[in-house]
């Protein structure tokens, strides 16, 4: 939905509830765009964020015995103290 920057300002708030709705709301000045209205993505509690990262860990396949994972992959670059050899 395309608005004027002159009509927006009397129908604010009737804005804010479309776009909170889901719906898009473009500001316009002089015909042109200038500002978009959208909802913001609620954030993600900690225990959702927990879950999610489980959920792609677990689409990972899993390593063959004999095989290092990604953070040990390197470690034979560096020596016991962790500087490079």
């Amino acid at each position: 939905m395309k608005v004027p920057v002159s009509e927006a300002k009397a129908s604010l708030t009737e804005l804010l509830h479309r776009a909170e709705a889901g719906e898009e709301i473009i500001l316009t000045r002089r015909g042109r765009s200038v500002v978009r209205i959208v909802p913001i993505e609620p954030e993600l509690t900690y225990e959702q964020r927990r879950v999610l990262i489980e959920k792609v860990r677990s689409m990972a396949p899993p390593l063959a015995p004999d095989e290092l994972p990604a953070e040990r992959s390197q470690d034979f670059l560096y020596g016991d103290d962790g500087l490079p050899e």
